[in-house]
């Protein structure tokens, strides 16, 4: 296959995960053409990442093109900072500290590498290929294990003064709330509207309600999945965990609609597929709670980009998206 053919614009998208790593090259429709897996958690050394990564993707280089053909590398990394290129202190990685890990991928790959972290690349990928385009206010919600965010404001992604900004999944919902596993916070987001926090939430309910459906299942088969499947049999303590977190959910976008008066909020990640259950509670407390003049403005919408792939999408987005 010949780059003539692919309209002569590629990529290289990689989402580096705590346990795997997935790549994939992306031309400027957002197709992805190829794409892999490599596992992270086997190289303690960055360096020795770097080196395996390059020798497992390089292979697609060559089919694709050369180097000089790519439009260069888009990474997306827990804690990575868009102006410096760093990782800083990311906790689900082996390599710790700060690493200028933009630059050591230009190194070896001689090509350049831009990098930020997951939610900021799925932002991106959503503003490019998926249902953000032609939207210049939006904020991504990624509701997975953790929360995370991306905040587009005036067509462009707000990074603030060091890179780190929009967190968002880290504010504060209920103060002196539940204690976060990781930060230790009290009462963060996080805590209650990821994956984690519902299967913490249905454990609490259901010891509380020994009828529950919820109750048929082993501590460690309780999670987002199992509370909807729950739910689907109309059991109310499963319906209940979800109109709760929903209601928790709607309180923070409340708070972030009147910050940044985005024309919608886009949501993904595996919490989004209890649909209803957890959808009509996060509109109706983000409207009770919003002020007058933000009421029903503001969309709750879904991500339009294949779960499977919205990761390489995103972090080729940091580049394809340069250059729209």
């Amino acid at each position: 296959m010949s780059l003539t053919n692919l309209s002569g614009r590629v990529a290289l998208g990689i989402d580096v995960g705590g346990t795997n790593t997935k790549f994939g090259v992306v031309n400027h429709r957002g197709e992805v053409l190829e794409k892999g897996y490599l596992r992270t958690d086997k190289y303690n050394k960055v360096e020795d990442f770097i080196d395996a990564l390059y020798n497992t993707v390089y292979p697609l280089i060559e089919k694709y093109g050369t180097a000089e053909n790519f439009d260069g590398i888009g990474v997306g990394i827990p804690n990575g900072n868009y102006y410096s290129g760093t990782i800083e202190q990311a906790a689900n990685l082996p390599w710790k500290g700060v690493i200028p890990f933009a630059d050591m991928m230009n190194t070896k790959f001689n090509m350049r590498c831009a990098i930020t972290n997951d939610a900021n690349a799925a932002a991106l990928g959503e503003m490019l290929f998926g249902a953000a385009r032609g939207m210049k206010d939006f904020i991504m919600i990624t509701l997975g294990t953790g929360v995370g965010s991306g905040i587009v404001a005036n067509g462009s992604l707000v990074y603030g003064h060091d890179g780190f900004a929009g967190e968002l999944g880290h504010t504060i919902v209920k103060p002196g709330g539940r204690k976060h596993w990781s930060t230790g916070s009290e009462g963060s987001l996080e805590a209650y509207a990821s994956a984690t926090g519902i299967a913490i939430t249905a454990k609490k309910m259901r010891a509380e309600f020994p009828s529950s459906m919820l109750n048929q299942y082993p501590e460690d088969a309780i999670n987002s999945k199992t509370v909807y499947e729950c739910a689907l049999k109309e059991d109310p303590i499963a319906i209940e965990v979800f109109r709760y977190t929903g209601q928790k959910l709607g309180e923070a976008l409340a708070n972030f609609v009147m910050f940044s008066s985005p024309e919608a909020i886009l949501l993904f990640g595996g919490v989004i597929k209890a649909g209803d259950f957890i959808l009509k509670p996060t509109k109706l407390h983000m409207e009770r709670n919003l002020f007058p003049i933000f009421r029903n403005k503001v969309r709750l919408v879904f991500s339009e980009l294949a779960e499977a792939d919205a990761a390489i999408l995103g972090a080729s987005a940091l580049i394809l998206g340069l250059k729209k």
